[in-house]
């Protein structure tokens, strides 16, 4: 347990400030990390579909994932984005369609394929687009690079990440009672209300001494700050029984290799995922 503590100290002590230095730089910079980001965590849900016997479309959900991101970052405003969005989601659910009639047999779970396909591109891909709308957000003249535009992004991540080390750690002192076993044996309900309270409490104090120099044009209380801190960490909270569910019926520990002691792209940013639909 200390080797793999370890191992997610050294990994979050690299990618933190690099993650910051991209969202700092926004534009074509965050667009591209993202998009990366998006194609990881989408294989990484074909890669538990396949793990669970199903035969996802990659070859389709892969360049709708990526395209949904880029698109974000072409668009510009979340109206100009979303016919777009629309147009690529039923284009691949067409594309899937097809694919199953030409391309499958019936004995080969024709709707599993498609579903996971489809829970792909939504799932992991979708989201970060969001993450672009965040960074170049209408409050203020936000596109060019510099701390006056990365508040709102840097708020859902850090508060989503706080909540998860919180729970993490509080799991681990003082967690007795289970909080859902058929789902995450491991998570307890200790753990579940120290997550709660640390993104509450970092939420707060983001908004106490960060929000007064990085949001412009931006208004919250510390006491709304707090209760958004609390959603956005019960969102990633049900993200990470979500990634749990679906990790058990796959039959994996993670969800990929890619972070050493934090496993795949999922297994890190699954509750950033849900939180960024929030936000």
């Amino acid at each position: 347990m200390s080797r793999d503590l370890g191992l997610r100290l050294t990994v979050a002590a690299v990618g933190i400030p690099f993650g910051f230095a991209v969202v700092w730089a926004g534009g074509p910079w965050l667009a591209v990390f993202a998009t990366l980001l998006a194609l990881l965590g989408t294989e990484e849900v074909l890669h538990l579909a396949r793990s669970g016997g199903q035969r996802p479309f990659g070859w389709i959900a892969l360049p709708a994932s990526a395209l949904l991101v880029l698109a974000a970052w072409f668009a510009g405003t979340y109206v100009a984005w979303a016919p777009l969005a629309v147009l690529i989601i039923l284009l691949a659910a067409a594309s899937s369609l097809l694919a199953s009639v030409f391309l499958r047999r019936m004995e080969e779970g024709p709707l599993p394929a498609i579903g996971s396909t489809l829970l792909a591109i939504l799932y992991a891909g979708a989201p970060f687009a969001f993450a672009v709308f965040l960074r170049d957000h209408p409050a203020g003249d936000w596109t060019a690079p510099g701390w006056d535009g990365v508040f709102l992004l840097v708020f859902a991540l850090t508060v989503t990440w706080l909540g998860d080390s919180a729970a993490y750690f509080g799991g681990r002192a003082m967690g007795r009672r289970k909080l859902l076993p058929a789902v995450s044996p491991k998570k307890t309900v200790e753990g579940a209300l120290s997550g709660l309270v640390g993104a509450s409490a970092g939420a707060a104090l983001m908004v106490a001494f960060l929000l007064p120099v990085w949001g412009s044009g931006l208004t919250l209380s510390v006491t709304g700050g707090a209760i958004l801190g609390a959603l956005l960490g019960m969102a990633a909270q049900v993200g990470d029984l979500a990634e749990s569910l679906l990790k058990r019926e796959a039959g994996v520990k993670d969800s990929g290799r890619i972070l050493p002691g934090h496993g795949g792209v999922l297994d890190r940013f699954v509750g950033v995922l849900f939180s960024l639909r929030l936000t």
